[in-house]
């Protein structure tokens, strides 16, 4: 009798979880947000009205001009890299809804990278919703990085491609054994959610660090992107993949061993500013005023070489506006619309350089060595997205940094001069 009482027990507990199971099943789908309509009406337009289906393919058919200014590449660049990138972001038709073409992907993200606009005003011009433009972004800025990184990012692979490097740089910038110019950058962006004091830095803005080498013809030859804002920025460069191979086992990167140059031993080296600390495989300019005049020489040798690095940070704000104020999106989006933008860069100076840099546009020199100010000077000059690193002061160096610096001073005084060094030196940088 008492198993009996128990079994009734059981059953009706099992059948009163039931019960209440379904009540909160049929309370969930009565509380369930019904969307108002499948697709906005302005969205139903987009291949009548879109930018896309009108203006784009009216520039790319009829103004190359336009569509170069629009996109920041040719038509036949656009294609190309269509080609490479539709393989991932091509989407298959279903029986609801047409898929979105790939290169209409492209040209968005594109657009967005060009213009520096927010997503809902790229909404608005596509005719595209809101959330599908952000997944559209995510999805485009990797396949561009992905398909161009390897091809158009590789570093240096063999002695022989670093001694080219070298080389160039001797010819068109007169320092020798150079293997680059690094510099680093903060890319300004909004503040993240839930990111506390990582991302703040010293000039009282949220940022991540873009740190590069440059090669001669404004080419980025390694990057190092997301470090926080908020950090030590000589340590951006020791936790660097390059910074830690350079300063410990250089062997990895296939890096030339030092060379005669003149009647000096010189090693390779690269270039950089006050921002970065002394080491025998990274010069930087003698600090303080009161210097003799080799000291000055070599500065201003260095100081012109390094120029390079410069000039691609230019172009690269010039060219891609997203760079030029405070970037609203997760950190994640950041890290990619920074790497996509090093990528594009680097793919149009090797590809399209003529439309991409076009005369005037970079510093140049004259015959007298005098450096004539590019025209990406004044087209970023009130911008606010790309701020250079703190300055470093009182950094110490080995003994073998500081002989070196003295190597490369001596080289450029005597056996290494140019004959308008001397002239900027003893007018102190003023034209004579």
């Amino acid at each position: 009798m008492a198993a009996a009482n128990q079994r009734r027990a059981l059953q009706a507990c099992y059948f009163l979880i039931l019960a209440v199971l379904k009540r909160r099943r049929q309370r969930g789908r009565k509380e369930k947000r019904k969307h108002r309509f499948w697709v906005r009406s302005i969205f139903q337009k987009r291949e009548e009205l879109g930018a896309f289906h009108t203006l784009a393919q009216k520039l790319r058919l009829d103004d190359r001009e336009y569509f170069y200014r629009y996109t920041r590449m040719s038509p036949e660049r656009f294609q190309h890299l269509l080609t490479l990138v539709e393989p991932v972001i091509a989407k298959r038709p279903c029986r609801s809804r047409k898929p979105i073409p790939a290169a209409e992907r492209l040209m968005v993200t594109l657009r967005y990278l060009a213009t520096g606009d927010s997503q809902q005003s790229q909404s608005f011009t596509f005719r595209i919703g809101r959330a599908t433009i952000s997944n559209i972004l995510r999805e485009t800025l990797q396949a561009i990085w992905d398909a161009l990184n390897k091809a158009y990012l590789a570093p240096p692979s063999n002695t022989a491609d670093w001694i080219h490097i070298a080389e160039k740089y001797e010819e068109e910038w007169n320092f020798p054994h150079c293997l680059g110019a690094i510099d680093g950058k903060h890319i300004m962006i909004e503040c993240p959610a839930n990111a506390g004091s990582a991302y703040y830095n010293y000039k009282n803005f949220h940022s991540i660090v873009l740190l590069a080498l440059c090669d001669a013809i404004y080419c980025f030859s390694f990057v190092d992107i997301g470090a926080y804002g908020g950090s030590n920025d000589a340590s951006v460069l020791a936790s660097s993949l390059y910074g830690s191979a350079f300063d410990t086992i250089p062997s990895t990167l296939n890096l030339p061993v030092p060379a005669k140059c003149g009647s000096k031993m010189l090693p390779y080296v690269l270039l950089g500013d006050d921002i970065f600390p002394l080491k025998p495989w990274l010069m930087k300019p003698y600090p303080g005023k009161h210097l003799d005049e080799a000291q000055r020489v070599y500065n201003y040798r260095l100081s012109r070489a390094r120029r390079t690095v410069e000039n691609a940070f230019g172009i690269l704000n010039a060219k891609w506006r997203i760079l030029r104020r405070a970037i609203k999106a997760n950190v994640d989006l950041v890290d990619k619309i920074a790497k996509a933008c090093v990528c594009l860069h680097n793919y149009l100076q090797l590809t399209d350089n003529a439309i991409y840099i076009p005369a005037g546009f970079v510093d140049s020199k004259d015959s007298s060595g005098n450096i004539i100010p590019g025209n990406w000077r004044s087209a970023t000059e009130a911008d606010e997205g790309l701020r250079n690193l703190h300055r470093i002061s009182g950094n110490r160096y080995t003994y073998e940094a500081g002989s070196s610096r003295s190597d490369f001073k001596d080289y450029l005084k005597n056996e290494g001069q140019v004959p308008w060094q001397w002239d900027h030196v003893r007018s102190c940088g003023q034209k004579l």
